[in-house]
């Protein structure tokens, strides 16, 4: 067990600013032995817990904190509390600084980027699990990092890192960082591609020289920035070709397609440094089942496949899917992200029907006018209902049938999961007759 290293945040006087996962975990964390205050925009949530440190935004405004902890999911720029925050914004805090400054010298590594992380992360866990490796798998998977237990000395943490978590962060450092890609994303939070982009490659910027970073060799954004500015850590190049050999062993269909071949290049990259034994990478991979709703085969029978990528929010992470199935039946649709465009070479466009749905229908009927046969309907349950009719009259070879909506889910749902699951509530109907 590990001894605290307290003197940071001790005895200050600190705002906790969001009481959802993480900001109830940095609560349970810091209350001991700090003088805490808290809020949250949902005044419901001021139940008997923080009944005695919930205060309303008029008193908070008079008292100088040490430090202000920001939840990822508070928006700066549209809060209740906007113009205190950006006139405070010097003592604006992550949970990851809260853990860096607590825990300054465990090994940690940390992987960011537009799409993948979650499956990077988990796979990453996967593989220094089967190597023995007391590791922790924390972060923007949705586990508090500082909730974690029983740390030593050898403990590793393997934290998935959202653009949000990195841009509130003041003081954290990670020995590897993965950035796995960049493509325009939460737009509507960070204003401009450029804050975008500044808020991934600062998790390289604060590294220092003994520290790596790895980036795709391939993502030209990416290097010309990484030329243009000095960077302290080592930086690698990972490239997916190099795998080839690796990738031709592997058993497992999750990995049929370029991103999650793109992924598992990272974590091989990643296993080169520490030096681990390929032939238990390849068990993992093998065996590997992905996470729910990201690129999940839920059906495989019938020369009918059905994968629920419920988590794709965007163009970006759908192209991938695209070109690497034949005959797709595509469910999308949703709250269109700002900025995003589907760039997918023409030639794909030729085994692709699209089923779109959702408040932004409009907007996707238009993106793929004379590009491909498309219909639309209000809600996810009839335009499953028109695919399957549609299923039915074509005998011809096997299907693919692709929900990878390319959107947010908030129009109808309460996120991805939400979204995801109803997705396979639906095909019950279908699957079983």
């Amino acid at each position: 067990m590990m001894k605290l290293k307290e003197n940071f945040f001790y005895k200050k006087k600190i705002l906790i600013y969001g009481l959802g996962k993480s900001g109830s975990a940095c609560f349970e964390f810091l209350n001991r032995n700090n003088d805490i205050l808290v809020f949250d925009d949902n005044f419901s949530i001021k139940n008997k817990k923080y009944s005695n440190y919930f205060f309303s935004p008029d008193r908070i405004k008079k008292i100088n904190f040490d430090f202000i902890f920001l939840s990822p999911g508070i928006d700066i720029n549209n809060c209740i509390l906007s113009k205190f925050l950006k006139k405070n914004k010097i003592k604006i805090i992550s949970e990851l600084d809260i853990f860096y400054k607590t825990y300054p010298n465990l090994n940690k590594i940390t992987i960011t980027g537009t799409n993948g992380k979650s499956t990077t992360s988990k796979l990453i866990y996967e593989v220094l699990k089967y190597h023995k490796k007391d590791v922790r798998l924390v972060g923007n998977i949705g586990n508090p990092i500082l909730k974690e237990k029983n740390i030593k000395k050898n403990t590793i943490f393997v934290i998935e890192a959202s653009s949000y978590q990195i841009d509130y962060s003041k003081y954290f450092e990670t020995n590897i960082a993965l950035i796995l890609n960049i493509a325009p994303d939460h737009l509507e939070r960070h204003k401009t591609f450029q804050n975008y982009v500044n808020a991934k490659l600062k998790l390289i910027k604060k590294q220092k020289k003994k520290s790596i970073a790895l980036i795709e060799k391939n993502n030209v954004l990416i290097r010309d920035i990484l030329k243009s500015q000095k960077f302290k850590s080592k930086i690698k190049n990972v490239d997916f070709k190099e795998y080839d050999s690796f990738f031709k062993k592997i058993k497992n269909n999750y990995f049929k397609n370029l991103s999650n071949i793109k992924n598992l290049s990272f974590v091989l990259a990643l296993s080169n440094i520490l030096k681990l034994d390929n032939s238990k990478i390849l068990k993992v991979v093998n065996n590997f089942k992905g996470l729910n709703y990201r690129q999940q085969i839920v059906y495989n029978k019938k020369k009918i496949l059905i994968i629920n990528d419920s988590k794709s929010t965007s163009f970006s992470s759908t192209v991938p899917l695209l070109q690497s199935y034949e005959n797709i039946y595509w469910i999308l649709g949703g709250l269109a992200k700002k900025g995003d465009k589907l760039n997918l070479n023409k030639k794909y466009f030729k085994k692709i029907k699209a089923y779109i749905y959702g408040t932004n229908k409009a907007f996707f009927l238009n993106v793929l006018k004379n590009k491909c046969r498309s219909h639309s309907s209000k809600n996810l349950k009839n335009i499953l209902s028109k695919l399957f009719l549609d299923i039915k009259k074509n005998k011809n070879g096997k299907k693919t049938i692709l929900f990878s909506p390319a959107a947010a889910s908030f129009d109808q749902f309460k996120n991805f999961e939400e979204r995801g699951r109803y997705f396979n509530q639906l095909l019950k109907k279908y699957i079983n007759a």
